[in-house]
């Protein structure tokens, strides 16, 4: 049918939509790599310290040639230092500690939590302390790459000279110990690290404060067995609870000793840090920006799950009770059907030739007793007209000007006081008019909404868009119905009386969603609008993803035209009110908001699977299955349909559900920015044989 010829929506929508999307999985693998860094766990203990490695020289200098030599702490000098750091709630009770007895030490960093907490890498170095790497990610060197071990260390000393405006020369790899417990591949990244330009740094008293073995076995560890001795003493601030940490570190240094407890460079004797290169300062700020932008974008993301799944439970709460009410109202109403005078169906059609003459004689099959059949051929090019003059109805031409005046064109020429309006690929059953009609007994009622389904529901994209009709539709119609707020009546099958047509003005043009716009007129106008389960149409559906595009784009779009247009309805009382405060608002909540919100339970999806538990993960995606799949089963049984099609539910979380995410998306974006879409015909493939249901069965 044709066509709003208005500005298309800008294809740049997609190359954004590509971009923010690319933008979105970076910053989720940023921060699922740089979260939870610094981990616990014991040192990776080898058969002996490698060739070339003293046991009593926790510091190990390699020189150009890759001659290993060491050095250790002078006698009565301890020099502590502490791993995993910074952390916002144990480095800042440590550094109270230290300062309150006067006590300098070293921190080994991890480069992402000194990103994350630059203010404290600030305090620890303008406290006389000292920093040194302890990589960006807590990796464990002696299993990664060459390149992976040199970004870590660069990663982190960019950190640090960001934050502090420092270079570090000191670097401690993750899960070492004593010499004695390196191997021979813990050598190799120590040779690495000490090409890039740094002195490692490893421990003779190991606390194991990580495994908490309790305050007195920590004081005693960093005691050491030989008083008097210098050492380097490995505790850490980060990490887990480091309660008993904090308490043995305060009664080591409250225990008289004779040692001085310095930075390991002090003990070493050697100079301060230099100021950074500006090179590293600038690489670093930008990459603290980026994790923090990653972090808050995981944030946001994280609300926006939140918000999708209350936004979904609610909208259970709200389907469920009132389609049980509704069918249960259904059932009460009297099976006898009433004459309500000649019924006028009109039949809009651009390029139906597929399917008029079959959409036609249904409704002349009908076994209501006054039907007059209107079909208005909206310049079609192809057979649609010459079908129709065979077919004993009347049959209005008129050039291209849209399904909107094609519709004004037949009431105008319709005689009956109901209104049956049908789209050209539209099949009705032998009762449907009657059905449809019935409601018009009642004279507060201005239009009845049927139950349209899916007729070419053949291949995984028809069966997707049959549960989509069943499950999302008309269990929508079936509350609209209860909470007397009907939004829409499917332009496939809907029924109006004649005189509320002309009191509303007849069907706009204004907006790609006719149907909508015309039905909330009617609401507004103080009419009440119902809907028939029992009165089925069946349609054609799209088959392919760029026609369903094109289709649901229009809707989606036409939809929030409609909701614009009708916008004051939300201030009015009474029947307007009805449709402002609760079919808007369902609308903006389920309809946009909902698929707006929804990825992220996707995206989060993804990031457990690369970052987190795959059974949990798991778990929580069949749960959620499981309760779309009751769902639509509790649907389908409603309108009378087998169960068969549930099989497809797991797989519309694939794909299905991400289609039409995008197309309120394209649609959001494109009402933003003033965008439209032209009105566009579906390309017809032909309706076909009926599918055989429950609902279609003579009763025995």
């Amino acid at each position: 049918m044709a066509r709003h010829l208005t500005r298309r929506p800008p294809r740049a929508h997609w190359l954004l939509l590509t971009l923010g999307a690319l933008a979105l999985m970076a910053a989720l693998v940023l921060h699922g790599t740089v979260s939870g860094v610094g981990a616990e766990g014991a040192p990776v203990t080898g058969s002996g310290p490698p060739a070339g490695l003293d046991p009593a020289a926790p510091v190990v200098r390699i020189s150009g040639d890759g001659t290993v030599g060491g050095a250790a702490m002078p006698a009565g000098t301890v020099a502590l230092t502490f791993d995993d750091g910074p952390d916002p709630r144990w480095t800042p009770r440590v550094l109270d500690v230290l300062r309150r007895h006067g006590a300098r030490a070293t921190f080994f960093v991890v480069g992402a939590k000194v990103n994350r907490y630059p203010d404290l890498a600030r305090r620890i170095v303008a406290e006389g302390h000292e920093l040194g790497v302890h990589t960006f990610t807590h990796a464990d060197l002696d299993a990664v790459p060459r390149w992976r071990l040199d970004l870590e260390l660069d990663l982190t000393r960019n950190a640090v000279a960001a934050a502090t405006g420092r270079s570090v020369r000191l670097m401690r790899p993750p899960y070492s110990g004593t010499p004695e417990v390196a191997s021979a591949r813990d050598l190799a990244a120590m040779r690495s690290a000490a090409a890039a330009g740094y002195l490692v740094v490893l421990t003779d008293r190991d606390t194991g404060d990580w495994r908490r073995p309790g305050v007195d076995a920590i004081v005693a560890a960093a005691s050491g067995r030989a008083p008097g001795a210098g050492a380097v003493v490995m505790m850490h601030d980060s990490g887990g609870d480091r309660e008993q940490t904090v308490t043995a570190l305060d009664r080591l240094l409250s225990t008289p000793s004779g040692a001085r407890y310095v930075t390991v460079s002090e003990g070493l004797g050697i100079a301060d840090a230099d100021p950074a290169p500006d090179g590293d300062v600038v690489r670093g700020t930008a990459l603290r920006w980026s994790q923090t932008a990653a972090r808050w974008t995981v944030t946001t993301m994280g609300w926006l799950m939140v918000v999708a799944v209350l936004l979904a439970g609610l909208r259970l709460l709200v389907l469920l009770p009132s389609a049980w009410a509704h069918a249960r109202a259904s059932r009460r109403r009297p099976d006898r059907l009433r004459y309500v005078g000649t019924v006028s169906v009109v039949v809009p059609a651009y390029n139906e030739a597929l399917n008029i003459a079959g959409t036609v004689r249904s409704l002349l099959a009908n076994d209501y007793p006054a039907i007059e059949v209107v079909v208005v051929d909206d310049g079609s090019t192809d057979d649609t007209a010459a079908i129709v003059e065979g077919l004993g109805v009347t049959l209005i031409r008129q050039v291209n000007r849209g399904k909107p005046t094609a519709i004004n064109a037949g009431v105008r020429a319709a005689s009956g006081g109901v209104v049956v309006l049908v789209d050209g690929d539209t099949v009705f059953e032998p009762d449907t008019i009657g059905r449809l009609v019935q409601p018009f007994v009642d004279p507060e009622v201005g239009a009845v909404s049927g139950n349209a389904k899916v007729a070419n529901r053949t291949g995984i994209l028809g069966r997707w868009q049959h549960l989509e009709y069943v499950v999302g539709f008309n269990l929508d119609r079936r509350m609209f119905d209860v909470a007397r707020c009907m939004p829409t009546i499917p332009g496939a099958i809907g029924a109006f009386r004649r005189r509320v047509l002309a009191e509303v003005g007849g069907v706009p043009s204004d907006t790609l969603a006719e149907d909508t716009d015309l039905t909330m007129a009617v609401i507004r106008a103080g009419w009440r609008v119902v809907h028939r389960d029992n009165a089925i149409a069946w349609t054609e559906v799209p088959l392919t993803l760029k026609q369903l595009w094109r289709q649901r784009y229009r809707w989606c779009y036409g939809t929030m035209q409609a909701m614009w247009k009708h916008r004051r309805a939300v201030l009015r009382r009474g029947a307007e009110g009805r449709l402002g405060r609760r079919g808007l608002t369902y609308l903006t909540l389920f309809q946009i908001l909902l698929p707006l919100t929804a990825p992220a339970v996707d995206v989060f999806a993804v990031y457990g699977l690369l970052f987190g538990s795959w059974s949990q993960v798991l778990g929580v995606w069949c749960g959620f299955v499981a309760v779309q799949a009751v769902t639509a089963a509790y649907a389908l049984r409603l309108d009378r349909e087998p169960l068969g099609p549930l099989w497809t539910v797991p797989l519309q979380q694939f794909v299905y559900r991400q289609f039409l995410y995008l197309v309120v998306v394209q649609s959001t974006v494109a009402a933003l920015l003033g965008g439209r879409e032209r009105w566009q015909a579906m390309a017809r493939t032909g309706i076909g044989p009926l599918p055989e249901t429950p609902a279609r069965r003579p009763a025995s």
